[in-house]
C-alpha cells in the first residue's frame, strides 16, 4: 500500500507521516515545511517534497499588521498555490490524503490514477464553522471577517470531490451528516499526543490555577471562561492563558480583568508541558473545534479537563472521571465545574490521575497510527474486493 500526505504546515500530518513510514506505507509527504523542520518527525528526506514558498507567503501574512489585514487577505491564493504545485508531484499511489482547502487540484489529478481519494478536514462542516461564528460575532456587535468565500467555495468542492471525508471527532462527524453528507463517506480517527513531549512535572505551589492554551479568539470560547472566572471571584486562584491574542478579544480582556488572569503569551510546543504542569485544571470552552489537541496535551501532563461539546471532548473525556462536558457558551455550568475542582482538592488530582492514564492506554500517537492504518487498508480490500 503505497499513501501520499499533503498538507500546508498542520503538525499533525507529520505525525500521521511518522507513523505510516512505520509500517511501510508511506509513499510521500508533500508539505510547505522545510526537510529539515519534519526531519525531526522521523521522515526521510527522500520522502519529504518541500514546497517552502508557500510557508513563506504565509508567515509573512501572519507578520503584517491587523489594519493591513483588513484591506487585504491572501490566504486563498496562498492554499491554492500550494494546492496546484503539490497535484505535480502525486504519482504511482493508492491512496491519497490531502489537507482540506489545500487540496482540490490534488484529489482530481489522484483521482485520474485510479487513487482512494481521502480529504482531511480538521474541523467541523466549514459551512457550520462559519455560521457559529458569525453569530457570536453578530451577538457582540463584532465584525465578522473568518472565512475567506474562496476557501469556503473551494472546500465544498472538495468535499464533493473527494471519496472519503476524515474528521477526529464525533462532533464533527455530525456537522457532515448534518448538512447532508452520507455517513459512508465519513472516517472518524481521534488523534494522539507524543507523551515524551508532553508529561508532568512537580508543580511549585498549592495556588489553584485554571489554564487554558490556544488562540485568544471568540471561536474559542474563551469569552464565557474569562466572565466565568470573574463572577467566581475565588481569591485564591489564578488563570494562565496560553496563546496569541486576537484583536475581538482584547475589550473582553480588559472588562473582565480581576488581577488574577494571567495572559502568558504562545509558547513552543516543546515548552508547553512546563506551564500545564503549574495547573490544576484545563478548561476548553470552545463554539466549534474539530478536535483541540490541547485536551489530549492537557491529560498528558495529569490535568483534569473540563470541555464543551464542541470539541473532541465527549470522544476523549469520560465525564466525570478525567473532567467534564459541559454545553457552549455556558457560564454557570463553567462556573459549577471550576468550582467544584477548586472545592476538592483531592478529587481534582485523582481525576487528573485518571486522565493521563486515559491517554496512556488510548490517545497516543502511535494508538492513532494503528486505527488509520487499519482503516486505509480495509478502504484499500474494499476497492480491491
Amino acid at each position: 500500500m503505497k499513501i501520499t500526505v499533503s498538507v500546508g504546515g498542520r503538525f499533525h500530518a507529520f505525525y500521521l507521516a511518522r507513523e505510516l513510514l512505520k509500517r511501510g506505507y508511506l509513499h510521500r509527504l508533500i508539505t510547505s515545511y522545510p526537510k529539515w523542520a519534519v526531519k525531526k518527525y522521523g521522515i526521510p528526506p527522500a520522502k519529504i517534497t518541500s514546497l517552502v514558498i508557500n510557508e513563506i507567503l504565509q508567515r509573512l501574512w501572519f507578520s503584517r499588521p491587523n489594519f493591513i489585514k483588513g484591506y487585504y487577505n491572501p490566504r486563498f491564493f496562498i492554499s491554492d498555490l500550494f494546492d496546484r504545485q503539490a497535484s505535480k508531484y502525486i504519482n504511482e499511489t493508492d491512496i491519497f490524503v490531502g489537507w482540506s482547502g489545500f487540496s482540490l487540484y490534488s484529489l482530481k489529478e489522484a483521482k485520474s490514477l485510479k487513487a482512494i481519494t481521502i480529504l482531511e478536514r480538521g474541523s467541523s462542516h466549514i459551512s457550520f464553522q462559519e455560521r457559529i461564528v458569525k453569530e457570536e460575532f453578530q451577538k457582540l456587535g463584532v465584525r465578522f471577517n473568518y472565512v475567506h468565500p474562496r476557501i469556503r467555495e473551494k472546500e465544498l468542492l472538495e468535499y464533493a470531490e473527494a471519496d472519503y471525508i476524515e474528521v477526529p471527532s464525533s462532533f464533527a462527524k455530525k456537522t457532515f451528516m448534518d448538512y447532508g453528507m452520507n455517513e459512508n463517506k465519513i472516517i472518524q480517527s481521534a488523534l494522539g499526543v507524543d507523551l515524551s513531549e508532553f508529561r508532568n512535572i512537580p508543580k511549585e505551589d498549592n495556588i489553584f490555577r485554571i489554564v487554558y492554551c490556544g488562540g485568544f479568539t471568540l471561536r474559542k470560547g474563551l469569552l464565557y471562561l474569562l466572565k466565568a472566572f470573574y463572577e467566581l471571584d475565588l481569591s485564591e486562584a489564578q488563570l494562565w492563558l496560553i496563546g496569541s491574542l486576537g484583536p475581538e478579544l482584547k475589550p473582553f480582556l480588559k472588562k473582565y480583568d480581576n488581577g488574577r488572569v494571567y495572559c502568558k503569551g504562545p509558547y513552543p510546543q516543546k515548552e508547553l508541558y512546563k506551564y500545564y504542569s503549574q495547573g490544576s485544571v484545563f478548561v476548553f470552552p470552545s463554539l466549534e473545534d474539530g478536535f483541540g489537541l490541547v485536551i489530549l496535551q492537557a491529560m498528558a501532563c495529569g490535568l483534569p479537563v473540563i470541555a464543551t461539546v464542541n470539541t473532541a471532548g465527549p470522544d476523549i473525556i469520560r465525564d466525570g472521571l478525567d473532567g467534564f462536558i459541559i454545553p457552549i457558551r455556558d457560564t454557570n455550568a463553567l462556573k459549577e465545574k471550576i468550582f467544584y475542582f477548586y472545592s476538592h482538592p483531592e478529587a481534582c488530582k485523582a481525576m487528573g490521575a485518571q486522565a493521563l492514564a486515559q491517554v496512556r492506554a488510548n490517545f497516543t500517537w502511535g494508538r492513532y497510527g494503528e486505527r488509520i492504518a487499519q482503516t486505509y487498508l480495509k478502504l484499500l480490500n474494499t476497492k480491491k474486493g
